[in-house]
């Protein structure tokens, strides 16, 4: 046998079963083109085709947003596990599980608090990856112990919105987490304290019923899908075509549901400018002192 079969064949196949890795490319969702996942990851999760902005992990979007990357997440409170003892084809318990092993994240909502634009900032994210984002009791805790943290910080709560709505497995009581949080939005409005929604793709249900719609300021990703119901839904029940576009953020913002489409590169720019604005007022000019409490007539006397 010559040195070409014994030496040369092997070596041509083995650099052709050279096993490519999984991750390697990753196909954008709207245009399909094929992206370099580095590439990527460089690009904010964003296409350099088609500036389509892709769902973001909560670790990156802490990173991209925080001054310099650097957060501290904090401990959050816990909440009943299955309060309603939940079975569809899996348990419940064993839904979160895997949630949890998935998505490296124990919940739907991540907090954590640092600086943006120097300005210190609690930032709030949902995690899409969990069970889509959805909204349950431990939420609702956790919506709240962020607006508590603001307060007792003195500062500003930004959330980033990305949800399918409540959670179908605590039926009832992940509707009770829409009032809860817009308890929270209370607490903060109270305290003179700025309260900011970033809207990103997809943000629906009764996320968008509830607290994702009373932010101070809101902002929405480019093309975010932004509604309660899907445009299909909508569709059949009012047996009418939509408009192009509607229930995108840049719809929206012609109709005064949002104040401004903000690309994923400009965030932290824009979040720091805003929370400037916010909370430092013109030198020279302080705030009204609070209105006196009206004076109530006096009861009048069984002379009278």
């Amino acid at each position: 046998m010559s040195w070409i079969t014994e030496y040369v064949r092997p070596k041509i196949r083995g650099l052709l079963r050279r096993e490519v890795p999984d991750n390697l490319w990753t196909n954008c969702e709207s245009c399909g083109q094929m992206v370099l996942t580095k590439e990527l990851h460089k690009n904010l999760n964003v296409c350099p085709h088609c500036s389509h902005h892709m769902k973001a992990p909560v670790a990156e979007r802490l990173a991209w947003t925080f001054d310099n990357g650097v957060f501290t997440r904090i401990e959050l409170p816990s909440a009943p596990i299955d309060p309603l003892n939940f079975r569809d084809q899996k348990k419940y318990t064993d839904r979160l599980k895997d949630a949890r092993s998935k998505s490296h994240v124990d919940e739907s909502l991540v907090v954590a608090h640092g600086t943006i634009g120097g300005h210190p900032t609690v930032v709030a994210v949902m995690a899409f990856e969990f069970m889509a984002g959805t909204m349950g009791a431990a939420f609702g805790e956790r919506f709240v112990a962020a607006a508590r943290l603001a307060v007792l910080q003195k500062s500003p709560l930004v959330i980033f919105t990305a949800s399918g709505g409540a959670r179908m497995q605590e039926g009832a009581i992940s509707l009770m987490q829409m009032p809860r949080t817009t308890i929270g939005v209370q607490m903060l409005k109270e305290a003179g304290l700025p309260y900011i929604v970033v809207l990103t793709n997809p943000t629906t249900g009764g996320v968008t019923a509830s607290f994702a719609m009373l932010g101070d300021v809101q902002i929405g990703e480019p093309n975010a899908l932004i509604g309660f119901a899907g445009p299909r839904v909508i569709q059949d029940t009012v047996r009418e075509k939509l408009p192009e576009g509607f229930q995108r953020s840049e719809y929206l913002l012609d109709h005064g549901m949002l104040d401004m489409v903000v690309s994923r590169k400009d965030m932290r720019e824009t979040l720091g400018r805003l929370i400037g604005l916010l909370t430092s007022a013109p030198e020279g000019i302080t705030a009204p002192p609070p209105p006196a409490p009206e004076k109530q007539p006096a009861a009048p006397t069984a002379a009278e």
